[in-house]
């Protein structure tokens, strides 16, 4: 009897969530610290009372919505459960026999899970010395069997963006018939003006996609609501993939509400940016190639010693996301929470 299984599903390296611990500091998962938007749980337990009634398929309000503030129409948006499930779904939208997809590694580690899954070649191309994505070297790696160029800007794990000078070299290189998959999970984040909003310049280009989510400065991970923006047919192409109902009644709403304390979440997000600069500056006496960040975490490159120093902060209750071999990524949280890591990081390094 024939094993009905795919054989190549064996080797997609799982997910690995950020460590979750009662009573220690989570700066593992890159969330806000500070709680849920104003509205929001109000929004949600509102949605509670409806919960025998299926959602919105459509999501036609908050689809509204945001485009009424991208200024884009509606039918360019598709939604889903966080952005990293439409980028599964995208990738099984323009999956054909043979062909590949692009990215920088390291970077999103659901990218090679995606990708695998829709039956795409991932083409790894390696991060510069400065951990950053190599925008020469992943345009060299573009072939006739490239079916889009994955950007994630900026680059989760380790922080920096791509420019506006680096993505307009991008448009003007790869061939319309790839798309320019632009990631903006951590968008709200971005202070640095060379660093482009993708949406504002590169929507009206026929193979731009952009990706946002709800998970980080809005505050909604636990709830997983995220969007794509993209010309119509893609949009098209990628909602039928889409799982219907993927995004819940509670989560809409959250999200509705989410958007009108749009000024509230600038605050929190200046906070947490404010504190960035301050703990990177800190931990770069600690160890000096700590790269450039533009998201609510950074990027200790620690190497081989990654792991051992997830150890160590978790048994001063510190939970922070190692990469084995490569690094460790740590959110940004409250200042004395910021405090501890850079103690258990001096500790480390002296040690």
């Amino acid at each position: 009897m024939s094993d009905p299984l795919r054989e190549d599903l064996a080797s997609i390296p799982r997910y690995v969530p950020g460590k979750a611990i009662p009573d220690a500091v989570k700066l593992s998962s890159n969330e806000v610290p500070y709680g849920p938007l104003p509205g929001v749980v109000e929004a949600v337990a509102d949605a509670a009372e409806n919960v025998h009634r299926y959602p919105d398929l459509g999501v036609v309000e908050l689809r509204g919505v945001l485009a009424q503030r991208l200024g884009l129409p509606a039918e360019r948006i598709v939604t889903g459960t966080g952005s990293v499930a439409l980028i599964g779904h995208l990738m099984q939208a323009v999956a054909k026999p043979g062909s590949e997809v692009v990215y920088s590694w390291r970077s999103f580690e659901a990218y090679p899970i995606a990708a695998t899954v829709a039956g795409l070649k991932s083409v790894q191309v390696p991060n510069t010395p400065d951990h950053r994505h190599d925008i020469d070297a992943m345009l060299a790696a573009v072939g006739p069997d490239t079916r889009a160029i994955v950007i994630c800007s900026p680059n989760n794990p380790t922080g920096p963006a791509v420019t506006a000078d680096e993505l307009d070299r991008v448009f003007a290189s790869v061939p319309e018939d790839v798309l320019v998959v632009i990631d903006e999970a951590y968008r709200e984040f971005v202070t640095d003006p060379a660093c482009p909003d993708a949406i504002e310049r590169y929507a009206d280009r026929p193979n731009a996609v952009v990706f946002r989510t709800f998970s980080k400065a809005w505050g909604l991970a636990g709830l997983r609501v995220g969007y794509m923006v993209a010309r119509p047919d893609v949009a098209d192409a990628v909602s039928r993939c889409v799982i219907p109902f993927a995004v819940n009644a509670a989560a809409q709403r959250a999200a509705l509400a989410a958007l009108e304390a749009d000024g509230e979440m600038r605050r929190r997000v200046a906070l947490v940016t404010s504190e960035r600069k301050r703990t990177v500056m800190a931990a770069r006496e600690l160890v000096p190639d700590v790269p450039d960040t533009q998201a609510n975490f950074f990027w200790l490159p620690l190497g081989e010693r990654a792991v051992e120093f997830a150890a160590h902060c978790q048994e001063r209750s510190l939970l922070v996301r190692p990469f084995a071999g490569d690094g460790v990524r740590v959110t940004i949280g409250l200042p004395e929470e910021n405090d501890a890591l850079l103690e258990a990081l001096r500790a480390f390094v002296e040690d």
